[in-house]
């Protein structure tokens, strides 16, 4: 995998993981939700420009084909579209990871990733649909998230690091919708450290498109964003003989204390090659790779 981004274990398990959810019986309203059952993999990382509009932050440095370097994180701060304390934050990371260090964030700190830093630091996932809930499994690190259906937010939600998350079924389109997501200093929406507010509101829609539109999507995200499946023989591969629909994700992104408007990004999964590959966070700051330590804030005293 590419080491500046991630200090991890991997280990990719030879047979099939079986996961076993019991589910209730399906309500006439429930049988029409659309199926997105198996698993659905990626072999890059950030968003996907959409088609139209303008998109998230983009990195900075770019290699020789035009991708992004995922080996320096250096989102633009001085796009539009950021406050100015975003661009504060994103010139500050990125002055670090110019340097060749890793600056911290949620995958590389062994912490809960938030949406949709979540989707944006993930190559797989599986959904498990219930009556009354959506289970969103991910590869990295054993992230879950719950999903309650056709259910109001409280009124009063309490911030956590995934935010209360409520959904519904519009046709053959899951939509969820977060708030309450929890403010720490590696808040982040993107693997460039782009920053998020208590104001943060993310809205995500699943839905299944046809395999010429997957490929082309994928591909395209791939050419912007790089590869990184494969890398030291771990990683993700897709099916090369997948005829079948592939998974689209499409998020909007609204924090009118970070940014001057929503913006909205695309990630879509097709069909892994092999089975869950399992990648579980080392607790290890030490970057084998470079032979030093990545840059992880310290106190000069405990503080207890």
């Amino acid at each position: 995998m590419v080491a500046a981004v991630w200090h991890r274990i991997s280990l990719l398990q030879g047979a099939a993981v079986l996961i076993v959810c019991a589910l209730a019986p399906a309500s006439a309203a429930q049988s029409t939700a659309p199926d997105f059952s198996g698993l659905w993999a990626r072999t890059s990382l950030g968003y996907e420009k959409p088609l139209n509009g303008h998109g998230g932050i983009k990195n900075r440095m770019l290699r020789p084909s035009g991708a992004s370097n995922l080996s320096q994180l250096v989102g633009d701060y001085g796009d539009p579209l950021l406050k100015p304390a975003a661009a504060r934050v994103l010139k500050r990371l990125g002055e670090i990871s110019i340097k060749g260090v890793a600056f911290p964030q949620p995958s590389n700190q062994c912490l809960p990733y938030p949406p949709p830093y979540i989707s944006s630091n993930n190559q797989e996932i599986q959904l498990l649909q219930e009556n009354n809930r959506v289970t969103i499994l991910t590869m990295f690190d054993h992230q879950i998230r719950h999903v309650r259906l056709n259910s109001p937010h409280p009124e009063h939600v309490t911030p956590s690091w995934y935010g209360d998350s409520i959904g519904h079924y519009e046709g053959d389109t899951l939509v969820v919708d977060t708030v309450g997501i929890k403010v720490t200093p590696l808040s982040m929406v993107d693997i460039y450290g782009t920053p998020f507010s208590s104001k943060l509101h993310v809205i995500e829609k699943f839905h299944l498109v046809d395999n010429a539109t997957a490929r082309a999507f994928a591909d395209r995200g791939e050419a912007e964003n790089g590869r990184v499946a494969g890398d030291n023989g771990d990683g993700v591969e897709l099916d090369p003989g997948d005829r079948g629909p592939g998974l689209q994700l499409e998020i909007t992104v609204e924090d009118p204390e970070m940014f001057t408007r929503p913006w909205t990004g695309t990630v879509t999964y097709r069909r892994p090659a092999a089975a869950w590959a399992e990648m579980v966070c080392a607790e290890n700051t030490h970057e084998y790779y470079a032979g030093k330590d990545t840059a992880i804030p310290v106190a000069p005293k405990p503080d207890f």
